[in-house]
């Protein structure tokens, strides 16, 4: 069964994403952010025919249109990782990819070396400099509970879904940087600017 890749984002609405950007650089810079960001990654992951991609959105029913054809389905309701188990379970034989949409340094070679790191180990984890995760991969032999208990939103996620798979082997993969204040804004722009053209 082909590899899937599944792409977790809000609706790109006027304030209704990354709110705390938002407080900082205002609703209209950080919707062009979210914006951006996440059709980057569906370009580059979409281009990639080793795995299926999916975008798997919130609010549900929401229509938007997007300048690339990729699949959709609807998160459903519950907290981050209710949504994040549902869309693990309807894959259930499929190794999957689940990645965050607002990892600016995001991109297939991360679904890639996710996949790689799957021939040895159960899951494989992306952490970000801030204790959480954006990416997170599994063979078909997962947890039950996977994702648990989890203190969401705070330093100990990924510690909190870890304890969740002590019985399974896990692999880490590069740790990276969100962007959710005007500083990593700043940072990022700057970043962007730097990078010759052409590179990831």
């Amino acid at each position: 069964m082909k590899d899937v890749v599944v792409v977790f984002a809000r609706v790109p609405r006027l304030g209704a994403v990354k709110r705390r950007l938002a407080r900082d650089i205002g609703a209209r810079a950080a919707l062009r952010f979210h914006t951006q960001t996440l059709l980057r990654l569906l370009r580059d992951l979409t281009a990639d025919i080793r795995f299926r991609t999916v975008l798997a959105v919130t609010p549900d029913r929401s229509r938007f249109r997007l300048p690339i054809r990729v699949e959709r389905i609807g998160q459903g309701h519950g907290d981050l990782g209710i949504r994040m188990q549902r869309s693990f379970r309807r894959f259930p034989r499929a190794r999957v990819a689940l990645i965050g949409s607002d990892i600016p340094d995001a991109g297939s070679r991360d679904a890639r070396a996710a996949f790689r790191a799957l021939g040895s180990a159960d899951a494989a984890f992306g952490p970000a400099e801030d204790g959480g995760y954006w990416l997170v991969a599994m063979s078909p032999r997962r947890p039950a509970r996977a994702f648990a208990d989890v203190r969401w939103s705070t330093q100990y996620a990924l510690a909190d879904t870890l304890a969740n798979f002590r019985r399974h082997r896990v692999a880490l993969l590069r740790r990276l940087s969100d962007v959710d204040t005007a500083a990593d804004y700043a940072q990022y722009r700057l970043s962007s600017r730097s990078k010759p053209c052409g590179s990831e």
